[in-house]
């Protein structure tokens, strides 16, 4: 396992305790997840014995461990950022041990991702429930830094590859199955520590935008949606979604998807610093009801990714957000005939000053591989 440099995460660190500040957070308890990760490098897993990085406005951070979890640290940037460990053992309160260093009347605000298990303890400790710390942890994690950019783009590279090699993976005769394991197989040989998920919708399985796998043979004429991705050390994930055709296609497959790929595209061209995320969504739906689509496309247009497949901001309708550079998202319309076929489109994209990068290259259009 690998993480960034030491000082990435004491940089998060001073602007999470800044943040706190101005949201009028005293502390911030983070249990393991995506956001101790982005604080601190760690891939400490969640278990009953309660591991907590509490991070205090004014006041150094410091990490609540079992002391039978400690080695689940060393990986970590704790020990380079100098950060106290606050072990404990079975029979002691680790709950009292995080509430116990909450300053009198501070408001106390913890991860999303806190298990019941824990935030119930808690909150009997303190005598109130907790906030949600999205306000700060959001705020953090929605703006990518250089570091995180580079490990997106690789994520996007290496995904870009798996779909490169689609016509000796997507083969007809065989099931969506087999051919997910091919392409589960292929998504770790171009550099991802592992397959979190394929999507092999063939024909009317298409349809359905979150249809995982199933027994049905590929068969000549399909539309085939693929949609794949995986992390990449240290832990950023790409996901992708190119639309396959076995065959040559029919005029109105052909024809919808064309409209589809003008939707995506101007999408990524509504792109830049200051325009809402809404904004984004209504350019590719905007393009579909032209062509009288409207009511194919069953989702929202994308969602936020790193060290999370979905996280914020989600480029959906209502969401009024103004896109900040540094931001990264997807942008994935999708046209659906339910019991027919189905198609979608997918990048990552990196909001830049002017507009944005997208970390995938692969050609847009439906592409044709053999039928039989």
């Amino acid at each position: 396992m690998t993480r960034f440099p030491a000082e990435v995460y004491r940089d998060r660190l001073s602007r999470a305790a800044e943040l706190m500040r101005s949201a009028g957070v005293g502390a911030l308890l983070v249990t393991p997840g995506p956001d101790l990760a982005y604080l601190l490098g760690s891939r400490a897993e969640s278990f009953e014995r309660l591991t907590c990085l509490v991070v205090l406005a004014d006041a150094a951070p410091f990490v609540v461990v079992p002391r039978i979890e400690l080695a689940a640290l060393q990986d970590s940037a704790a020990e380079d950022l100098g950060l106290e460990l606050r072990d404990w053992v079975d029979g002691q309160n680790p709950h009292r041990m995080v509430t116990d260093a909450v300053p009198p009347q501070a408001r106390v605000a913890v991860a999303d991702a806190m298990p019941a298990l824990h935030l119930v303890p808690i909150a009997d400790e303190l005598g109130s429930v907790p906030a949600l710390a999205t306000p700060v942890l959001r705020e953090l994690r929605m703006v990518k830094d250089a570091a995180e950019i580079d490990a997106l783009r690789q994520a996007g590279s290496a995904i870009d590859r798996v779909h490169a090699r689609m016509a000796e993976l997507l083969v007809v005769g065989r099931t969506e199955a087999v051919v997910a394991q091919a392409i589960s197989a292929a998504i770790v040989e171009e550099g991802h520590t592992e397959a979190a998920f394929v999507i092999v919708g063939s024909g009317p399985h298409g349809a359905d935008p979150h249809h995982e796998v199933s027994d049905r043979v590929v068969e000549t004429g399909d539309v085939v949606v693929i949609d794949i991705g995986g992390p990449v050390e240290p832990g950023y994930y790409s996901d992708s979604t190119r639309t396959y055709v076995m065959g040559e296609p029919t005029p109105e497959v052909a024809a919808r998807v064309a409209v589809l790929e003008r939707a995506q595209q101007a999408a990524v061209d509504a792109v830049r610093p200051g325009v809402t995320a809404e904004a984004v969504d209504a350019a590719a739906r905007d393009v579909l009801a032209a062509e009288g689509l409207a009511e194919v496309f069953l989702h929202r247009t994308g969602h936020g990714i790193g060290l999370s497949v979905h996280e914020e901001p989600y480029i959906v309708g209502g969401n009024d957000i103004p896109l900040t550079e540094g931001m990264a998202f997807s942008i994935e319309p999708g046209i659906y005939f339910r019991g027919d076929w189905g198609a979608r489109i997918e990048d990552i994209v990196v909001v830049t000053a002017d507009g944005c990068e997208s970390v995938n290259t692969r050609p847009h259009g439906l592409t044709v591989l053999a039928g039989r």
